[in-house]
């Protein structure tokens, strides 16, 4: 089945629909009277197209449905900020939903030093494709765990956590 999520099929169904149309004008040219085959395999092209384009658009419906899935299941939530410093987009995924507390970091951008709310607000950019080395950290007292990378570039340097957003602790989180 994963054969016809490829361009295959589309290319089997383009040759294909060539002869067809050259053993038309073969049979207009020489009078061969294959008027009805022909028709005939013009209707089969005509359905194996629809069935094709049918599959293609289930198949997208399908990966979207799937991201949607992926993202519902991220347990502390998947948010991306923006610097008010340097207006680079960054992203922090945590490892549980019931922070409470602000979390004072650097910017994985510029490196400036800034506090995350703890309801942060979504942001309406569009996110870059390109992504950086995650930096991956724990807190020492509660266990909790914070993920942090930069959208669009590298990471500034080394970026740094300076509060736990489950506990509250004013201790560097521990990268790992």
């Amino acid at each position: 089945m994963d054969w016809f999520k490829t361009n295959g099929p589309l290319y089997l169904m383009g040759l294909f629909a060539f002869w067809v149309f050259v053993f038309t004008i073969f049979d207009i040219l020489f009078g061969k009277e294959w008027i009805y085959i022909l028709l005939v395999l013009y209707l089969i092209i005509v359905f194996f197209t629809f069935i094709l384009i049918f599959l293609r658009i289930s198949d997208q419906k399908t990966k979207t449905s799937s991201i949607e899935e992926f993202e519902k299941s991220l347990k502390g939530g998947l948010y991306h900020f923006k610097c008010p410093s340097c207006t680079g987009i960054f992203a922090i995924k945590k490892s549980r939903g019931n922070n409470k507390k602000p979390m004072k970091m650097t910017c994985p951008d510029c490196g400036n030093i800034g506090v995350v709310s703890s309801y942060p607000v979504c942001i309406e950019e569009e996110i870059p494709e390109k992504k950086s080395v995650k930096a991956n950290f724990r807190c020492g007292s509660c266990g909790g765990g914070v993920t942090v990378w930069a959208e669009g570039q590298e990471l500034y340097k080394e970026p740094k956590i300076y509060s736990c957003p489950f506990c509250g602790i004013d201790k560097p989180l521990n990268k790992f």
